[in-house]
C-alpha cells in the first residue's frame, strides 16, 4: 500500500534534530523523498542515513536559512537528486531568552533573522522552483503558540513567530494564482533537546520557574507534545489531502491557547 506522500520530494529545514528530524522521519515513512536540511550538515547527514537505513529515501544537505544563495543551492541539490520538489517545510528556528528590559538589538535581530527572514527566503526560493517546474507546490511553516500570544522572556521569538503567521497569510494570497499553497503549524511545548538549552538559559537569567515544566503544566491534555504528535498534521499539509487549504495555521498544542 502506497504512502500518502509516495514519490513526493520534500525539503525540511532545521531537520538535523528535534521537530524537524521527527517530521522528516514521519514523512519518509509515508513514502516521501526527504531532503534533510540543517545548518549543521553532519546532523543533516545523520538523520538522512537513519531514514535510508529504515528503508526510506533521503539526502542530507547543509544550508543556512538566512543566506539566500545557501537556500538556493540546497534546493538545486534536491532537484539534482530527485528531479523536482513538491513541498518545502520552513521549520528551522531558534530562541535566546532574555527578560523584556534586557533585550538587545543583536538578540532581537538574530532571532528575527533566523525565524522570520528565513521563512521569507525559503518561501520565495521554493516558489521560484515550483514556477520553474511549472507545477503546483506546497509551503509549510513552523509557527508557534508564541506567535499568538507574547511571552515576557521570549518577546523577540514571539514577534518572529507572529511574523511567520503574517508571512504565511501574505504568501498564500500572493502565490494562490500559481497553484502554490502556504500553510503552517503552531506547536506548543514540544519535548525536544532544545528545551534543555532553553531551561538553562532561563535559569541563567533568574527565570527558571517559567521553563518547560511550568509551561507544560498549562496544557489541557496533561502532557507536553513530542515530535511524533506533529507528524500527522505535517503529512496532511504536504499531501494532496490539503490541496484546498491555504493561508491557515493549525495549532498543535494540547489546548494551551484557546482562541
Amino acid at each position: 500500500m502506497a504512502g500518502r506522500l509516495e514519490n513526493r520530494t520534500i525539503v525540511v529545514t532545521g531537520a538535523g534534530s528535534g521537530i524537524g528530524a521527527g517530521i522528516s522521519r514521519g514523512m519518509a515513512a509515508e513514502g516521501a523523498n526527504l531532503v534533510v536540511s540543517d545548518l549543521n550538515g553532519e546532523s543533516a547527514q545523520t538523520v538522512a542515513r537513519q531514514i535510508v537505513d529504515a528503508g526510506g529515501s533521503a539526502i542530507g544537505v547543509q544550508a543556512d536559512v538566512t543566506d539566500r544563495e545557501s537556500v538556493r543551492a540546497s534546493i538545486a541539490e534536491a532537484v539534482k537528486e530527485f528531479g523536482r520538489i513538491d513541498a518545502y517545510f520552513n521549520n528551522a528556528g531558534m530562541n535566546a531568552p532574555l527578560k523584556f528590559l534586557d533585550i538587545t538589538e543583536s538578540n532581537f535581530e538574530l532571532i528575527m533573522r533566523v525565524n522570520a527572514l528565513g521563512v521569507l527566503i525559503g518561501t520565495q526560493e521554493a516558489a521560484e522552483q515550483f514556477l520553474a517546474q511549472g507545477s503546483p507546490g506546497k509551503v509549510i511553516n513552523t509557527a508557534s503558540i508564541a506567535g499568538r500570544t507574547g511571552f515576557p522572556n521570549f518577546a523577540p521569538y514571539s514577534a518572529a513567530k507572529s511574523a511567520v503567521i503574517s508571512l504565511t497569510q501574505a504568501a498564500a494570497r500572493a502565490l494562490a494564482e500559481h497553484r502554490i499553497t502556504v500553510n503552517g503549524i503552531a506547536p506548543g511545548v514540544v519535548d525536544t533537546p532544545l528545551w534543555i538549552k532553553l531551561d538553562a538559559d532561563l535559569e541563567a537569567i533568574g527565570e527558571g520557574d517559567s521553563g518547560f515544566a511550568s509551561m507544560a503544566g498549562d496544557i489541557l491534555l496533561g502532557r507536553a507534545a513530542t515530535p511524533e504528535d506533529l507528524i500527522p498534521t505535517a503529512v496532511f499539509l504536504a499531501a494532496p489531502d490539503s490541496d484546498y487549504i491555504t493561508g491557515q495555521i493549525i495549532p498543535i498544542e494540547g489546548g494551551m491557547i484557546l482562541v
